[in-house]
């Protein structure tokens, strides 16, 4: 009897399955933290108005924190209170080091009161790229 030899072939083939569904993982997973970043940034909030300004880079790490009207702060789509954000920010910032952009949207009827203890948390985390969200002046009319 005759054994059967499975070298015959003599090329060894790579297996395409598990790499083109890790692409497809990756693929969905971007698509998805897009959207959501997307969403925080478009929150519905009557911002300040401004007269002087600049348009920050948008290839900047940036974490967006939204103060409501009743001064309700909320991260990635989260409540959060104001013990928690110098944590935050804290852990933010050792992820993403010094490039740090921490974007600040708040309702303009919201007092400077509510918005120092945010900025002492960021400067206290070691963040100092702090910006406002605020629509132009132009734009309001």
């Amino acid at each position: 009897m005759r054994i059967p030899t499975f070298l015959r072939s003599g090329e060894v083939g790579f297996n395409m399955t598990p790499m083109i569904d890790v692409v497809f993982l990756l693929i969905i997973f971007f698509l998805v933290s897009s959207h959501l970043a997307k969403q925080e940034a478009q929150m519905d909030l009557p911002l300040p108005v401004a007269d002087s300004g600049e348009e920050s880079d948008d290839q900047a790490r940036r974490i967006t924190l939204n103060v409501t009207s009743d001064g309700t702060l909320t991260l990635a789509g989260r409540v959060l209170d104001r013990g928690q954000l110098q944590q935050r920010l804290g852990t933010a910032r050792k992820e993403h080091g010094d490039d740090l952009e921490i974007r600040i949207r708040s309702d303009r009827s919201v007092p400077y009161r509510s918005i120092s203890p945010i900025m002492l948390a960021c400067a206290r985390s070691g963040a100092w790229n702090v910006t406002f969200s605020v629509y132009r002046s132009e734009d309001v009319r």
